[in-house]
């Protein structure tokens, strides 16, 4: 079974944006990590995507659903808050779509405690950090009934 990790913009600079907030781990480590957790599923595949480009996450997610991917852990970053675009392609793709945020998304500025996207998810997870990936990604396989 596939399962795509999709990043947002400004992801691929984990490690030297904010880390008071997002911490001091790469991308690469998160990675590196979601893949050992991988490993304690029977037959799970892992696909990263990263991108600043609302586009391009766009057709990743399309590219998803014809590539029968089994669902998606999605960081949308900041377009979680105004991107009703990725809002529609959540919704058009038909896959569970777990949200997950680093940072508590309620705990900061308050243009972010709204998200477009989530209304089109499974769930949502924020504020645990990389865990919170590895969390969306149980939520996930456990909702699809691995």
């Amino acid at each position: 079974m596939k399962i795509a990790i999709m990043n947002g913009p400004n992801l691929n600079f984990l490690g030297i944006r904010e880390p008071g907030i997002y911490g001091s781990g790469t991308l690469k480590d998160l990675e590196t990590s979601l893949t050992e957790v991988a490993k304690k599923y029977k037959d799970i595949e892992l696909i990263f995507f990263q991108s600043n480009g609302e586009g391009e996450l766009i057709d990743f997610m399309q590219k998803c659903y014809h590539e029968q991917v089994a669902g998606i852990v999605f960081n949308p970053g900041a377009y979680t808050h105004y991107s009703y675009a990725l809002a529609d392609a959540i919704k058009s793709i038909s896959l569970p779509v777990v949200e997950v945020h680093i940072s508590n998304i309620h705990a900061r500025e308050s243009f972010r405690s709204h998200s477009v996207t989530a209304a089109n998810c499974i769930g949502i997870i924020g504020g645990f950090g990389f865990k919170g990936y590895e969390m969306g990604l149980d939520g996930l396989i456990n909702h699809i009934g691995q």
